[in-house]
């Protein structure tokens, strides 16, 4: 059986509203994260991922339902497992007018770390060339990577980041996902929680998607990847009003997009190619969409309104529970 970092059953929690009525953040979460690698936390804003990281964390109480971390139940032996566990859930207060070794070293002294690891941690990070420069001259990725290191001055197994990237321009972005990558590759546990399926996807080796606190897949990216629809194929023609019906005739969806088709439901892209050379149209471009955690994230959360549930892909209309993927515990 894996060996799960972190696992909660059921887990719900709601907030009173000004009117008195209660809003549901978390529903029911059943979620598994194993130890080692990236595990992507996926899901739009307000879907419950910042709620479910700070029931983790013992920052607030669930209202039903289990937790545990490395096989300890939290918040009840949360004190035996904390020393393993670093976090980012709101932006960290350093001094601006300290360099970031300084800021470092006065935060190793006040949880009682090796001040050795201080450059340690800054070399794992990537600022050992900024390190004696000011806080407050730093970049925003760089803020945010020296927040990292913070976490890594006790050494934790499990590193639990929310929305990291929020505010980062693309180079910053590409920096902490380099530096989460080289976390993970080093055997920690990384949880990124984000509403941005795509750079999650670039460096993730596992995923849960959520929305309105539910869980609605997890696994792998190949497994989650793998387990939508039929990819569409872009067909570039010199006619396409003319190509258009007979690639209809085929029973396959197809759409303009400019000057190319877009073809849904062609389980064989060579086949678009025979059909249309069948009718005295050449093909000059033919290029497969290939699937991405947004496009899966979309299809499971399509047609789920007010009050309805996500629907795995191919779930009937009656409301069965999204169902974790092939190959995932439970």
């Amino acid at each position: 059986m894996t060996e799960l970092a972190i696992s909660t059953r059921g887990l719900r929690k709601t907030y009173r509203k000004l009117n008195l009525s209660r809003s549901v953040a978390v529903e029911g979460l059943d979620l598994d994260v194993p130890v080692g690698g990236v595990h992507g936390f996926l899901g739009p804003n307000g879907s419950g991922k910042t709620t479910t990281i700070r029931m983790l964390l013992g920052l607030i109480r669930a209202d039903e339902g289990s937790m545990r971390l490395f096989g300890e139940e939290v918040p009840r032996r949360l004190p035996d497992v904390v020393g393993r566990v670093g976090a980012i859930v709101e932006q960290p207060k350093f001094f601006p007018n300290f360099s970031g070794r300084r800021n470092l070293t006065l935060l190793a002294g006040a949880i009682g770390a090796d001040p050795a690891l201080v450059d340690v941690v800054i070399s794992d990070v990537g600022l050992a060339d900024r390190a004696k420069d000011r806080y407050r001259g730093y970049s925003l990725g760089m803020k945010q990577r020296l927040a990292i290191a913070a976490t890594l001055l006790k050494d934790p197994d499990l590193l639990i980041f929310d929305e990291p990237t929020n505010g980062l321009d693309p180079a910053g972005i590409r920096e902490i996902r380099g530096t989460m990558r080289g976390l993970a590759d080093r055997g920690k546990t990384v949880l990124v929680s984000s509403h941005i399926l795509t750079e999650v996807e670039q460096v993730a080796d596992t995923v849960s998607i959520i929305a309105r606190g539910r869980l609605l897949a997890s696994g792998t990216v190949s497994e989650l990847i793998g387990s939508g629809t039929a990819l569409s194929v872009r067909v570039g023609v010199p006619d396409p009003d003319a190509a258009g019906p007979v690639l209809a005739e085929q029973g396959w969806a197809v759409r303009r997009d400019g000057r190319l088709l877009v073809v849904d439901g062609a389980a064989d892209a060579g086949r678009i190619t025979q059909v249309l050379a069948g009718r005295g149209i050449f093909v000059d471009e033919l290029v497969p969409v290939r699937a991405d955690l947004e496009s899966v994230f979309l299809e499971l959360t399509a047609g789920a309104g007010p009050g309805t549930r996500p629907q795995p892909p191919g779930a009937p209309s009656h409301g069965r529970r999204a169902a974790q993927t092939e190959g995932s515990a439970r």
